[in-house]
């Protein structure tokens, strides 16, 4: 047998975990913009609309650390993955099947049981990957945005061109990606250091309260889930509401290449910022530009501001993410590294995320576009978290007794 190489076994390492982020925002940059264009399609309301998009994030708040909590038992990351894969790809064949609001909304709530733990379980392995080997996180995450550039632009073409009804066998499309993606990751994932990278998410009660006693922990997800949440009328209309102002579905898909180019340009000089900046204050950046943002996205500005506004998601969302991961992996133990991120997770991506969202049904119904005013409210206080969070440093886990 030969001896493990460890600059090989690192780029296969990478190369896995790029693909497998690659093949995740497929499904992710056809589910965004597109999925509300097919929701109004099916004649669903506003209302009915922000409830589909927002209860299958608050599932994940329950869902992501029990089936992190079910992977760390098992011991069998890869297996996790592709059994989650599977389900998330049938709840996707019967959604595209489905017609109505409960029906749908069962089989969005089906794919979320699934959908919502893949990525935290890959941001972890990512992550852990960066610790043990000195892997550039934002050059694996970075293919993830090519991938959600390449389904905007071709979702707007194939929309634009078939009608509202293609966008779902779009996402079923991406769901078959992802399994392969899942299939790729073979067992085990590298020798020696890299081996450990690849354990789940590991979540103890012990941890989680550790954790949650940690007033800064908490102002930290505050501060992060603020910002993030903030997208949520953005990620639930802003597609249906540019086609409201005559904005094409190419042009929508377009606008929403521009937003990730400029993500994907931060995640690329990610690791020479973190040099000089800290994480917490790059999440102080995301939250004040995305009080810029979205108060002027409430004015309905028209096609030329809107090219800016949308450059803003390098900030509003990558800088608000790339601080949080980096925050996390300087200030947790790695003993509590998985469970922060699937608290993490959970809270911002279920509770802020989700909240957000159900709250945009009505205020989209009533105010339209003046939505996006509450959105920048939101933001404003994720600011004012994360501004308080660049006074402290250090270690947040609570030691455990």
């Amino acid at each position: 047998m030969s001896e493990p190489n460890p600059g090989r076994e690192s780029r296969i390492f990478g190369i896995r975990v790029s693909i497998l982020f690659a093949a995740i925002f497929v499904v992710a940059g056809i589910n965004l913009p597109f999925l509300p264009v097919w929701l109004d399609w099916q004649g669903l309301g506003p209302r009915e609309i922000a409830i589909i998009t927002a209860v299958p994030l608050f599932v994940r708040v329950v869902v992501t650390p029990v089936i992190a909590f079910a992977a760390d038992q098992a011991n069998d990351h890869r297996l996790f993955l592709i059994v989650l894969s599977w389900v998330g790809l049938g709840a996707l064949i019967a959604l595209s099947l489905s017609s109505g609001f409960w029906p749908i909304l069962f089989c969005s709530v089906a794919f979320a049981l699934a959908w919502t733990t893949i990525m935290p379980l890959t941001e972890t392995i990512a992550l852990r990957g960066v610790k043990v080997a000195g892997l550039d996180y934002g050059r694996m995450r970075l293919w993830g945005s090519l991938s959600f550039i390449a389904a905007t632009l071709v979702g707007g073409w194939v929309v634009g061109s078939l009608g509202a009804a293609s966008a779902v066998w779009l996402l079923v499309a991406g769901g078959i990606l992802v399994t392969a993606a899942a299939h790729t990751l073979a067992r085990p994932i590298g020798w020696g250091r890299l081996k450990a990278a690849t354990t789940p998410p590991r979540l103890r009660l012990a941890e989680a309260a550790g954790l949650l006693r940690s007033p800064t922990f908490i102002v930290f997800l505050l501060a992060a889930g603020a910002v993030q949440g903030a997208h949520g009328t953005f990620y639930t209309f802003g597609t249906v509401h540019w086609a409201s102002q005559g904005i094409s579905a190419g042009w929508a898909g377009s606008l929403w290449a521009i937003a990730v180019i400029a993500e994907i340009v931060l995640f690329t000089y990610s690791g020479r910022i973190l040099a000089r900046v800290e994480p917490a204050r790059l999440i102080a950046l995301g939250g004040a530009a995305a009080i810029i943002r979205w108060f002027f996205m409430g004015f309905d500005p028209p096609l030329g501001w809107l090219l800016p506004l949308q450059a803003l998601h390098s900030l509003t969302f990558g800088a608000t993410h790339i601080g949080a991961i980096h925050y996390m992996g300087r200030a947790v133990p790695d003993s509590q590294g998985g469970t922060a991120q699937a608290l993490y997770a959970s809270v911002t991506g279920g509770i802020a995320l989700g909240g957000a969202m159900l709250i945009s049904g009505p205020l989209y119904a009533t105010w339209g576009g003046g939505a996006y005013w509450a959105m920048a409210l939101i933001a404003a206080i994720g600011f004012a978290a994360a501004v308080w969070l660049t006074s402290r440093a250090g270690p947040f886990a609570q030691p455990q007794s």
